[in-house]
């Protein structure tokens, strides 16, 4: 007769999409109760893997139908222990997402490593965007790492801040046509930002919510590299229409960006697609040759893995580099050139993309 050990044994082999930890380590599956041909068990999620829960609960059951003499598998759900404010929702922000007011779309632009280009593909998406007649804004939420002041040429200047304590509000500045803000825009060039997470998420909502964005149609969020807390305190405070996965073609990229890309999915986030960035070398005294300097195929890859589109691919050329050191980002200052094309179409995937009509 099996019992309750040998299914709990089994149901091991049912794992986080994230973390690829067994949902009975992490006390997912809580409760396992035998008495043939039944089979009982508890599950029960936090919130950032209800996502999951349909996945996980089937296949539970396929594993334990498998077992000699059980014929019938109920699930329960059971709710989570109160985690307090800084389980749920990230750091003492309330659980309900916050809307920002004017703000009629957040997407933002995620990879799983840092160096992949991650922030000139932030970049160039607003400034295209922008070209297409939108009304947009770009929130460098990379504070340890913040680069779009120097992207948009406006690493110079200071946003005026009106107000203090709760009524602070910053007017971002103007590049480009893009309104932005950024922790670059605060702080010396040289000065690192040594921050734990609460203060990390605190200045994070001070950008969504303490900055006067006005009537904007969409939101590019540029977050740094990983699945930390800017990752959660974003996903967890705002609603957002989406996430674009940002890799390279090289393996080393493809195994990052698919951790983050399962982030996301956990966390209830519509993942609008993959952009593979540094997909060939264009040399510039030869526009007709590609070279696939780091291997070929990799975003198709992932995006084929976990059925969402390839939204571009966008090559290597000289001008991308230097008009992010000079403050003209490609789109602007060689809109004919392949990169600026592709960029032009990555706007133009990203808005069909969103389930309502930017």
């Amino acid at each position: 007769m099996v019992s309750a050990e040998q299914a709990n044994s089994v149901l091991a082999q049912v794992r986080d999409a994230g973390s690829g930890r067994a949902v009975t380590e992490l006390g997912w599956i809580d409760q396992v109760r035998v008495a043939p041909p039944r089979a009982v068990i508890r599950l029960t999620l936090p919130g950032f893997a209800q996502g999951q829960r349909e996945r996980i609960a089937g296949e539970a059951r396929q594993i334990l139908l498998e077992l000699d003499g059980i014929d019938e598998v109920q699930i329960e759900l059971g709710q989570p222990a109160s985690q307090g404010a800084i389980g749920q929702a990230g750091h003492g922000q309330p659980a309900e997402r916050q809307s920002i007011p004017g703000v009629r779309h957040v997407i933002a632009v995620s990879s799983g490593k840092g160096g992949v280009g991650k922030s000139t593909v932030a970049v160039n998406l607003a400034c295209a965007l922008a070209r297409q007649g939108l009304r947009v804004g770009l929130l460098d939420a990379d504070i340890y790492g913040p680069n779009a002041p120097l992207m948009l040429g406006v690493a110079d200047q200071t946003p005026e801040v009106q107000g203090s304590g709760d009524q602070q509000r910053m007017i971002p500045i103007e590049s480009c046509g893009v309104a932005m803000v950024s922790m670059g825009l605060l702080i010396d060039e040289h000065q690192p930002v040594i921050w734990r997470g609460p203060m990390l998420n605190g200045i994070i909502r001070q950008f969504l919510y303490q900055a006067e964005w006005g009537e904007r149609d969409v939101l590019v969020v540029d977050l740094p590299p990983g699945t930390g807390d800017a990752q959660l305190s974003l996903a967890q405070a705002v609603p957002m229409s989406g996430v674009v996965i940002v890799t390279t073609p090289q393996q080393v990229s493809l195994q990052d960006a698919r951790r983050g890309l399962a982030m996301f999915r956990q966390l209830g986030i519509s993942v609008l697609g993959v952009v593979e960035n540094m997909s060939a070398f264009i040399p510039p005294d030869r526009p007709e040759q590609r070279y696939a300097l780091f291997g070929s195929g990799g975003g198709s890859t992932l995006a084929s893995d976990y059925d969402v589109p390839l939204l571009a691919q966008i090559p290597m050329e000289m001008p991308v580099q230097v008009g992010g050191d000079c403050g003209q980002p490609i789109v602007i200052s060689r809109p004919d050139s392949a990169s600026a094309q592709e960029f032009e179409r990555l706007a133009e995937r990203v808005v069909q993309q969103v389930a309502t009509p930017v």
